[in-house]
């Protein structure tokens, strides 16, 4: 893989090498013509001359010793107590003797870094991602306080929000995450009752069925409107497929609809001043269809959620 900084990429160099070996340029004006130094030349020239075109390819920079790296019992020994005393370098590095930047990186190096990527009783690393689309739905509610007539807190004043607060109520997002690709499907609605959250699967549903894609699981917490009533799981049954529930006290199972919904409350219901409830409600749209479609996605390589959907329902699996 090329360095992103590097002027030259693989058949750069070879264009540079044949216009010299091949073609009989000067190395001082083949050198001038694609921007680099005469000694760049006669390096990836003397390069192309030992190992033929393997030879152009970038090396590692990696020293061929490292005479300070931790032992593979000392890594042991910080991975242990990260899972042992779930702390962070800062408190692990005194007690294991090293630099708070080296137990950093040991805990970054292993996938450690992040306590919210492991159960915390159990300290067990909670990565899972499903191969297709529609193979688990994650749902949840997230219950958002309305900005109330007149404008909020943030808006008004503590004094004056306090006042408007009281006829304000709340809205419920319901939301539904695909677990494969990440896209979203977002309705407020008025409660969070059976019938209600019954209706949004429904709908929810007919969203990724217009992408081509059939539920297969549905998983959701053990609240009320999943647990105690017979609607939800009857019309989870009615779209064919099978009901999940997280372990009691385990929000970390439903972790995808966990932080979209972190996402959805930092990127748009928080991210600047509405003048009114209706305002911000119209903004969702946008933002909903942003996050899909062009959203980059960390999870994703970087792509945004719907690219990943259309690329596997079509088979082309990434």
């Amino acid at each position: 893989m090329v360095h992103p900084r590097a002027k030259l990429t693989l058949l750069g160099r070879l264009l540079l090498v044949r216009r010299i070996e091949e073609e009989g340029w000067a190395a001082s004006c083949a050198a001038e013509a694609v921007g680099v130094a005469r000694a760049t030349a006669y390096k990836w020239v003397r390069r192309y001359r030992a190992n033929g075109f393997d030879g152009l390819r970038d090396r590692s920079s990696r020293p061929r010793r490292s005479p300070r790296a931790l032992t593979a019992t000392q890594v042991d020994r910080i991975l242990q107590l990260r899972r042992d005393l779930k702390h962070g370098p800062h408190r692990l590095a005194p007690s294991l003797g090293h630099p708070r930047s080296t137990v950093y990186a040991v805990l970054r190096r292993h996938g450690c870094s992040r306590l919210r990527d492991f159960d915390r009783p159990t300290a067990l690393p909670i990565r899972y991602v499903r191969e297709r689309p529609g193979e688990l739905l994650h749902v949840d509610v997230k219950k958002l306080g309305r900005i109330p007539p007149g404008g909020g807190h943030r808006m008004v004043g503590p004094a004056q929000g306090r006042k408007n607060r009281c006829a304000a109520g709340y809205d419920y997002l319901h939301v539904a995450v695909d677990d494969a690709s990440r896209v979203a499907f977002v309705q407020v609605l008025p409660n969070e009752q059976a019938l209600t959250s019954a209706s949004f699967l429904i709908a929810a549903a007919g969203y990724f069925a217009a992408h081509g894609v059939r539920i297969e699981r549905v998983l959701t917490d053990q609240g009320v409107p999943y647990r105690r009533s017979r609607i939800f799981p009857a019309t989870v049954a009615e779209l064919g497929a099978r009901h999940c529930m997280t372990r009691p006290y385990r929000p970390q199972t439903n972790g995808k609809a966990e932080r979209f919904i972190r996402t959805l409350v930092e990127e748009w219901a928080y991210s600047k001043l509405y003048p009114s409830n209706q305002a911000r409600l119209d903004a969702l749209t946008g933002w909903l269809e942003f996050y899909n479609c062009r959203r980059p996605h960390t999870g994703l390589r970087g792509k945004p959620p719907l690219a990943i959907l259309v690329s596997n329902v079509r088979g082309n699996y990434t």
